[in-house]
């Protein structure tokens, strides 16, 4: 008798690790089902964060004037790249070919102003193209 109560017991012990398997693989499947919105909203958060810290130093830098505006040109041209984002409309084709323009455009022939503005471009481009990956 005690022979078959164990045979019972790890038929058992069987029968419920396969049904905890099969659950885990059903919960595994519905969080990857998940993903691409938890990935979407992640990435939306990101820009956000970024276009909020971009905000500030643009801000800061335009209060303080005089050299400072350098930076406030670097930072004021990321603003609506990470607002488009932050929305949910970043166009990640469309990115990467402007990426390529503006990386193509930078030379040593621009005014601090204009290398400021494009280095700032290629910037906030090449960081949402990374984190959209």
């Amino acid at each position: 008798m005690h022979g078959q109560q164990r045979c019972i017991r790890k038929l058992v012990v069987v029968g419920e690790n396969q049904k905890n398997n099969i659950m885990n693989k059903i919960k595994s499947i519905i969080s990857e089902a998940k993903k691409p919105e938890e990935k979407k909203n992640a990435f939306e958060s990101f820009a956000e964060t970024r276009m909020g810290g971009a905000e500030k130093i643009a801000d800061n830098a335009h209060e303080k004037g005089g050299l400072s505006l350098l930076t406030w040109h670097h930072f004021k041209v990321k603003l609506p790249y990470y607002k488009k984002a932050s929305e949910g409309k970043f166009d990640k084709e469309a990115a990467k070919k402007e990426f390529e323009e503006t990386y193509k455009k930078i030379s040593l022939n621009m005014t601090q102003t204009e290398f400021q503005r494009e280095v700032g471009r290629l910037e906030v481009l090449g960081e949402l193209l990374i984190k959209e990956k």
